[in-house]
């Protein structure tokens, strides 16, 4: 008995094994792109002042209003911020980690929105150069396209989380429009007063 007693055992403990393997990502939970968000990357020059940022486009679940998503009417969310002292301008950047991609997926890039202000409105139009608010410059998103691109993440890959970062900056950045995010992120390194995100969660529609 005791030869069958030791298999029973060696195959328990082979069972064992099989479920501490680590499974690969499903289309439910897809996997996070490996890069770091913007956020991470920049280490502001005084940590802790207090900085939030609101939007009624995201819903008390966390929701996005599909309104502001490219499945519906494709208008960048209403903003609201508190002012930060010593603010000369701010830069919001939104991406998407969870895009079936080696980096997160960006959905807007717009800097130099004037220090004075401490909201934007719904619908920014999709233009490099604005004229409101005076002065802000928006680069080219993932899509190819200037401005906001709001989310269309594929058929079957899950919730993503969508995060919108803001940056109080120390002035305006010299940057032209067809600057890329790794370049924004560049030039914003070493002039962070401060920074926070919101984030908002979407999922594509079961019937496209």
């Amino acid at each position: 008995m005791r030869p069958l007693l030791a298999l029973a055992i060696l195959a328990l403990l082979a069972g064992c094994g099989r479920a501490t393997t680590r499974q690969e990502p499903t289309m439910d939970h897809p996997q996070h792109s490996p890069e770091a968000l913007s956020l991470a990357r920049i280490t502001p020059r005084e940590p802790g002042i207090a900085f939030e940022l609101l939007s009624t486009a995201i819903e008390t679940d966390g929701n996005i209003d599909p309104r502001h998503t490219a499945h519906g009417d494709n208008l960048s969310p209403p903003l609201h911020w508190t002012r930060v002292a010593g603010a000369g301008a701010y830069a919001i950047i939104l991406e998407d980690p969870d895009a079936p991609m080696e980096k997160p997926f960006v959905h807007w890039l717009i800097w130099n929105i004037p220090g004075g202000l401490d909201a934007l409105p719904e619908g920014v139009p999709n233009t490099d150069h604005l004229i409101t608010p005076q002065g802000a410059v928006q680069g080219k998103n993932d899509n190819g396209s200037f401005g906001y691109f709001g989310p269309r993440p594929p058929a079957g890959t899950g919730m993503h989380h969508y995060h919108i970062q803001i940056f109080a900056l120390d002035g305006p950045l010299a940057l032209k429009s067809d600057a890329d995010i790794r370049a924004l992120v560049d030039a914003m390194k070493g002039r962070v007063l401060a920074e926070t995100e919101l984030i908002g969660t979407y999922a594509a529609p079961e019937q496209q």
